[in-house]
């Protein structure tokens, strides 16, 4: 039997399902949703250790197990001697009196705690090799401030001290040390000197096509569309995004690719419901032909877009994380846009009506 450390919140069921799914590339609100629990949570827990599940706590063969101590346990109350125990349970007396006068002697031995206790002693965590070697520490700290990979930092210090074992560490261990911040070797400003800026490990089968970021379900990528809708030859597709002001005020920019029209929606507020109800309202509108498709960014804003379609017969494609040039026409019409309606209360612009 394994000893299973406490963990607020998640049982360990949980806590094996969660770096299950993890591993297998799925999102934190996925791991949420199917836990039950908060995507924060969910993300919480996970940054405590880099998102690099720890090693599972195995007992060696040659300790004691919890149903030995329970024995041990029992001949003591009967009175029996340590050698008749031993035999009892095949092992030397040498190890049962070890055992008896390390945990109070037989008066206040009790199986359950001492188990305990013997996982615990047992967890002595070996040190980083980053911690120890102040040199090697120091020399990884500031090529990740220039920007170098672990993989780049590894490769260099193996050319530059072709015979220093001290001085090689592989890229994993820097990995590990980054984001294990519970090390206390590697400042906790350094991940983000790294490309992809993560806070955490991530899984290699993570892809951004098969996960929706901040719960947006059911969402269709931009990958997915049909190839005539990258060409501007066919009106009919749009871009969307909102701009938002000072004070809470709020636009949205519908902006159709062929003839780069221009639709400007005042929004009552930027949660889902209040971008979703007042595009519709202006989308009815249009003519059947210009009615074919949209392509909006990754925020909550559409977060309904199941019920936009419904409404609309439009269907609604998401971008990729951090790809605006992927919804180039509206990034630039907003840019241009800006010139006339500044970060300052932008209803104040709006001649009249909803929308322009």
């Amino acid at each position: 039997m394994n000893y299973q450390p406490s963990k607020q919140n998640f049982t360990y069921a949980q806590q094996e399902t969660m770096w299950h799914l993890w591993s297998q590339g799925k999102s934190l609100s996925e791991i949420g949703r199917q836990l039950n629990k908060h995507a924060g949570s969910v993300f919480c827990y996970l940054q405590k250790s880099g998102a690099i599940k720890p090693s599972t706590p195995k007992r060696s063969t040659r300790n004691l197990s919890l149903k030995e101590r329970e024995e041990i346990s029992r001949g003591i109350v009967a009175n029996l001697l340590l050698r008749a125990i031993a035999r009892d349970i095949n092992r030397t007396a040498s190890t049962i009196s070890r055992e008896v006068n390390r945990n109070s002697g037989m008066s206040k031995y009790r199986a359950v705690s001492v188990d305990r206790q013997a996982w615990n002693r047992a967890k002595r965590p070996k040190s980083c090799k980053l911690a120890d070697n102040v040199r090697l520490r120091n020399i990884v700290s500031d090529k990740l401030a220039g920007k170098w990979s672990p993989e780049q930092i590894a490769g260099w210090l193996k050319q530059r001290y072709p015979k220093s074992v001290a001085m090689h560490i592989s890229h994993e261990t820097i990995y590990k040390t980054l984001f294990i911040q519970t090390r206390g070797a590697l400042k906790k400003e350094l991940p983000r000197q790294l490309r992809t800026q993560r806070v955490m490990r991530q899984s290699k089968h993570f892809n951004t096509k098969s996960n929706a970021r901040s719960g947006i379900i059911d969402a269709v990528f931009i990958h997915d569309r049909l190839q005539e809708m990258n060409d501007r030859m066919i009106p009919g597709y749009w871009e969307g995004d909102p701009i938002c002001g000072t004070q809470k005020s709020y636009l949205a920019t519908l902006v159709e690719r062929s003839s780069r029209f221009t639709l400007l929606v005042k929004l009552s507020g930027n949660d889902s419901h209040a971008v979703v109800g007042a595009i519709t309202q202006k989308v009815i509108e249009l003519p059947h032909q210009l009615k074919k498709s949209f392509t909006w960014d990754r925020g909550m804003e559409l977060a309904q877009h199941k019920m936009f379609t419904i409404d609309t017969n439009i269907q609604v494609y998401f971008c990729d994380p951090k790809s605006p040039w992927q919804r180039g026409t509206n990034e630039n019409t907003n840019r241009l846009l800006r010139q006339y309606l500044p970060k300052k209360p932008i209803y104040r612009f709006i001649l009249s009506g909803n929308s322009i």
